[in-house]
């Protein structure tokens, strides 16, 4: 612990706000929250933290803080901290999709449509739907069933819809509001619940085609039902009030927390959402506070009524998101409760394994990776490649891996401008000089280690760049391969000396990791960029031919010869200008 951080805990007020840990670069990397920031804050550096949380105790040089009038002026605060600095130690739910939504706008002719944003625009939303292909299927056939707008046609002007009599809204007479409201009155009891008529009304046209030998039409009649089924039936549990409700449920062991959403729509269970991450928090405020992202920060549709477990601050939730929040005590409610909790035991038991498995190939390789180095954790690396064919068309390539992941937003492609000929050393000094140079002109986060693929030359040029040019003081490393061009040695320190790794290792299998994928990353650039220039029309050397120009030419022409034989005259023709036709001519004939 530094000095910084011993001064500032010892001033920590005992009031309710939030807490930003900053890294030696002075980046955010977790924001929190407490009724309390004197205990909270001091809890990290107390020592009596699992390893996760030693690992974020490890990379904060520094914190602030921001101290609030409440508890729930806290909670907001963090979500939308959380959501501006995106903290990398923070909670992540576990993909960014989100469930699709049917929905019927409030246009002067309605559509219905599949969305996955939930916005104030006085639309009618149903969902969510989990079953993507189901929430599909019954949207055709509800455009089947009634004809709504599926064009933006203006009236009069027949759509392909139009004519399979699934649009009225481009006839010369278009319905009534009245007679719109009719359809979105019947789509909307059928998807909260009255579609047992419509479905029995296929199954008994499913009967008739099949006894008319009509088995192709009886087959999509069946699939047809089948969506239904999955869309509206599928489960058992049901409640009679038929109240949108989502019941959660949770569970936390080792510093993880798996949380399980029942979606309850129409009173009938549809689906489940499963949710496991790492927290550093109080287990009931980690739970809170993603609750409060999930509806305010993830776009999903706010229901009637949430139930959750006894001991979850209901009222601070009914406060945030201004809807019923209910812990409830006896009867079928409490039931659902505690068996979405017991999901959520048993889903994080069977997450364990897979969480450690990843934790062992990541966090721990480069932890390992970084005592084999004898340097400070590499949370993040950037390696480097070059790529050419005897000096044409030289290219290199960056890489990023954070926490052993490779993290491909910040992956980076380089043309060679200033190196001539098969020179694999000058190339990685330029390389090099123009990806450090941007990153001290933009303060950009400079890297935990640098990797290059080569051997001591290339190491050597990326050095002398670094050091002798920028003044920057970054570990660098480089990987040697084998005949086969497998992975053989990491190289190290000045003179370089070959780093032991176990090969059956996984920091091993880190750096080999690495070395694939920006090899791979730069051959594919590299190819890329050569079969643009195997493929350039003489035509591209030409003052005022772009490639619209070269495309008409060519269509119409069909090869670079017949142009050179044409007349003036046939080239304007085609709309281009006289002069541009004459330099065209000339420019070809000459190069003949």
């Amino acid at each position: 612990m530094n000095e910084t951080i011993k001064s500032k805990l010892a001033i920590l007020p005992a009031q309710p706000g939030c807490y930003l840990m900053k890294d030696r670069h002075g980046v955010i990397i977790y924001v929190g929250k407490s009724k309390m920031l004197k205990n909270r804050v001091r809890s990290y550096f107390r020592g009596a933290n699992d390893r996760k949380t030693q690992r974020l105790v490890q990379d904060i040089v520094d914190f602030e803080y921001f101290v609030t009038s409440s508890e729930i002026e806290a909670l907001i605060l963090e979500m939308n901290l959380i959501k501006k600095y995106d903290p990398k130690y923070n909670v992540m739910l576990k993909d960014d999709k989100s469930y699709p939504y049917l929905k019927i706008t409030s246009e002067r002719h309605p559509r219905l449509l599949i969305t996955r944003k939930v916005n104030k625009d006085k639309g009618k939303y149903f969902g969510p739907y989990p079953n993507v292909l189901a929430a599909r299927e019954t949207k055709k056939l509800l455009d089947r069933l009634y004809p709504l707008r599926k064009c933006n046609n203006p009236a009069g002007r027949p759509c392909l819809y139009y004519h399979m009599h699934q649009c009225k809204a481009c006839s010369e007479n278009p319905p009534s509001k009245e007679e719109y409201q009719s359809i979105v009155q019947e789509i909307t009891s059928f998807l909260q619940g009255g579609f047992k008529d419509i479905k029995s009304r296929i199954t008994t046209k499913m009967y008739d085609a099949s006894e008319q030998l009509q088995f192709e039409r009886a087959k999509e009649l069946r699939d047809q039902i089948q969506h239904i089924e999955i869309v509206m039936e599928q489960q058992k549990m049901t409640m009679n009030d038929r109240v949108d409700r989502d019941i959660f449920g949770y569970s936390y062991d080792k510093g993880w927390m798996c949380i399980q959403v029942f979606f309850v729509r129409q009173g009938k269970l549809i689906e489940r959402d499963v949710t496991v991450f790492p927290f550093f928090d109080d287990h009931e405020e980690a739970f809170i506070s993603f609750i409060g992202r999930f509806y305010l920060h993830e776009n999903h549709l706010k229901p009637k009524e949430i139930l959750v477990p006894i001991g979850t601050q209901d009222e601070l939730l009914r406060k945030l998101l201004e809807i019923d929040v209910h812990t409830p005590l006896r009867g079928r409610k409490k039931e659902l409760v505690e068996l979405a909790t017991k999901n959520a035991e048993i889903a994080l038991e069977e997450k364990f394994l897979l969480i450690e498995r990843d934790e062992e190939r990541t966090i721990q390789a480069v932890e390992k990776l970084g005592e084999r180095l004898h340097i400070e954790t590499p949370r993040r690396i950037e390696a480097f490649d070059n790529s050419n064919i005897q000096g044409t068309d030289p290219v290199s390539a960056m890489i990023v891996f954070e926490d052993g992941k490779p993290n491909k937003k910040a992956y980076r492609k380089y043309k060679i401008k200033d190196v001539e000929g098969p020179d694999d050393y000058e190339t990685m000094r330029e390389v090099i000089r123009r990806r450090y140079t941007r990153v001290l002109k933009e303060n950009l986060p400079l890297p935990d280690l640098v990797i290059v693929d080569g051997g001591k030359g290339q190491m050597s040029a990326a050095l002398d760049v670094l050091e002798n040019e920028l003044g920057l003081d970054i570990p660098l490393a480089g990987l040697a391969k084998d005949d086969k061009h497998k992975t053989s040695e990491l190289l190290y320190g000045l003179p370089p000396i070959v780093v032991p790794l176990e090969r059956q290792s996984q920091e091993f299998y880190l750096v080999q990791r690495i070395q694939d994928e920006v090899h791979r990353f730069a051959i594919t650039f590299h190819r890329q960029l050569r079969g643009k220039n195997l493929f350039q029309s003489e035509l591209d050397k030409i003052p005022g031919v772009g490639e619209k120009r070269r495309k008409l030419l060519l269509t119409h022409f069909k090869t670079v010869n017949e142009i050179r034989n044409a007349e003036i005259t046939d080239i304007t023709k085609l709309g281009i200008p006289s002069n541009i036709a004459e330099i065209v001519i000339s420019h070809l004939n000459k190069e003949d």
